[in-house]
């Protein structure tokens, strides 16, 4: 295995993470205006309360790591997809500030209002994240100087509004089991209901996308025939791991009901970069104009010098990780002090 490759599956890693960790706090805000209660809506905001921020440090490093290792990969993505970046970037923003402001006035239009702004940014950002993954799986049209020849029209069209459909689906799901996980009493038994509603949906979404997938994308079937093994095992430990959700959270056994919506996001994000290798980029139609781990790569030796730099940095952001959700573990308490 060459450095470039090393490089791809990092990203790949740093991805992944963001997508498992931002992934439930972005579905705790979909499902936010679900919740009718004041005091549950406030369980939702201090279940994420203190790790969202810290979950958002996975995209950050993702974004320095596709631009050190894949600097024409970084270049093309964030000046073909801009306008849909900004839409995002905006969203998050107002999530973000929904999240600090919304129980500092008890007034009721004051809390609406940002409850609004909440599971807005939060639904906005899951779609155009699904987006913009859907862009990547079809393709985009590219130039020889694999420069983006669209405008933002180009990237919305029935593919990758269904992704984002998929994915306001996940991240609702995902979210749905966390809240089980931090709740108790009545809220956790309205949320248990949910996930009888939001499971079939998204499971529904999986089934349909992946069926338009392997039929529509051409350079995906081509994938399927040439690493048949591979991508039939990574679906199968994804379809098990969804299976596995429903079981756990009826035997009460949320933290592992969590653990398999962690993982099947996992099978669910190997299976892709399993099916696009070694391309980044697919240009679609002209397929030769694609970026891919090789013309879309720095030098061999920047390569090698930023393995270093992962090779420390990775396990700190990891450790972090690790002691912010071990100092937050159980269930949550609404106090003086919370949102």
């Amino acid at each position: 295995m060459d450095v470039n490759s090393i490089w791809f599956i990092l990203v790949g890693i740093l991805f992944t993470g963001y997508v498992m960790l931002d992934g439930f706090d972005l579905g705790v805000g979909i499902l936010h205006l679900f919740s009718k209660k004041d005091e549950d809506r406030r369980i939702g905001l201090n279940a994420i309360g203190p790790v969202w921020d810290g979950n958002e440090v996975w995209l950050v490093t993702g974004g320095g790591a596709l631009f050190a290792a894949f600097p024409e990969v970084y270049a093309t993505a964030f000046s073909g997809f801009y306008d849909a970046f900004m839409l995002l970037l905006c969203a998050l923003i107002f999530r973000a500030v929904a999240i600090e402001f919304r129980s500092k006035e008890k007034s009721p239009i004051w809390r609406k209002s940002w409850d609004i702004a909440f599971a807005s940014g939060s639904f906005l950002s899951a779609f155009l994240i699904g987006v913009a993954m859907g862009n990547i799986t079809w393709g985009i049209p590219l130039d020889k100087h694999f420069e983006f020849t669209g405008n933002f029209l180009t990237l919305i069209h029935p593919y990758s509004i269904f992704l984002g459909i998929t994915t306001v689906a996940l991240f609702a799901m995902h979210g749905n089991i966390y809240l089980i996980l931090k709740t108790e009493g009545e809220f956790q038994a309205k949320l248990r209901k949910w996930i009888k509603i939001t499971i079939p949906i998204y499971v529904f979404c999986f089934l349909v996308f992946n069926f338009w997938t392997m039929y529509s994308c051409k350079h995906i079937e081509q994938a399927l025939h040439d690493r048949a093994l591979l991508l039939g095992f990574l679906a199968l430990l994804a379809v098990l791991a969804v299976g596995a959700i429903p079981r756990e959270v009826h035997k009460g056994r949320e933290a592992r009901a969590f653990f398999f919506s962690c993982a099947q996001m996992a099978f669910l994000m190997m299976l892709f970069g399993a099916s696009v290798f070694p391309n980044m980029i697919f240009s679609n139609p002209n397929v030769e104009n694609s970026l891919n781990i090789y013309n879309g790569s720095s030098t061999d030796k920047t390569l090698n010098f930023m393995l270093w730099v992962a090779i420390i940095g990775v396990p700190i952001v990891l450790t972090y990780t690790a002691c912010v959700y071990y100092i937050f573990r159980g269930k949550v308490k609404i106090t003086e002090e919370s949102y």
